[in-house]
């Protein structure tokens, strides 16, 4: 333990994560720390939304883990009309690939 000092606690964040999918999307484009920050505040309440969402769900089935099902199902009235269509197609083709990865 530190005289005096208290221990900062880390600070979860998903800007790595943002910071690797833009360079697959758009190599040469960079964004400022402040856009990093709106961006992963705008990800985390998302992903949020989408658990809130997802979990009445989980909680009718036995298991303890929220699946890709119960996530798509929790999409669709977060995400309206086109935007979420996408978004369901884009996670099922991260899905499968994840799956054959392994």
């Amino acid at each position: 333990r530190q005289s005096g000092r208290q221990r900062e606690r880390r600070k979860e964040s998903y800007n790595i994560y943002l910071y690797k999918v833009l360079k697959q999307v758009h190599k040469g484009l960079s964004l400022s720390q402040k856009a990093v920050g709106v961006v992963g505040s705008f990800v985390k309440d998302v992903f949020e939304r989408i658990a809130d969402e997802a979990a009445p769900a989980k909680r009718s089935s036995k298991h303890s883990t929220i699946s890709s099902r119960e996530m798509q199902t929790a999409l669709r009235p977060l995400l309206p009309g086109e935007i979420g269509k996408h978004a369901v197609s884009e996670a099922t083709k991260a899905i499968i690939r994840d799956t054959f990865r392994q």
